[in-house]
């Protein structure tokens, strides 16, 4: 390494797509893979590629080497996973809402009975 040099993120809080090629060497030889990822930054981005090649492919950190990274446009991607978040009126559902007024409180002011209340 001669030289490294920290690239900070023009828009931070603003999700992108990203593409990243991928070598890795397994028990059977040595890989590319092209991956897309959607997150903030392109360091998170690294970070869930690692994390993914860990999960599927079971591939060590130490063997795996990191190729290319770039910026995909919406247009340009073509994993079928990504290209389904480029839809504007995406509706992903909350699955279990606790709502406030529902909730009991756990100080009560009534000595514990153990007899049953009809």
């Amino acid at each position: 390494i001669l030289s490294m040099i920290e690239m900070s993120n023009p828009s931070p809080f603003k999700i992108k797509n990203f593409g990243v090629w991928v070598r890795y060497v397994s028990r059977s030889g040595s890989h590319n893979i092209y991956s897309e990822n959607r997150d903030e930054s392109r360091t998170r981005a690294i970070t869930q590629s690692y994390r993914v090649m860990a999960a599927r492919h079971r591939a060590r950190p130490h063997s795996i080497q990191i190729m290319k990274v770039e910026t995909v446009k919406a247009a340009d991607t073509k994993r079928p996973v990504i290209k389904q978040m480029h839809n504007s009126s995406i509706k992903i559902p909350l699955p279990h809402r606790i709502l406030k007024y529902n909730k009991r409180t756990i100080i009560v002011a009534d000595r514990p009975s153990t007899k049953q209340k009809n």
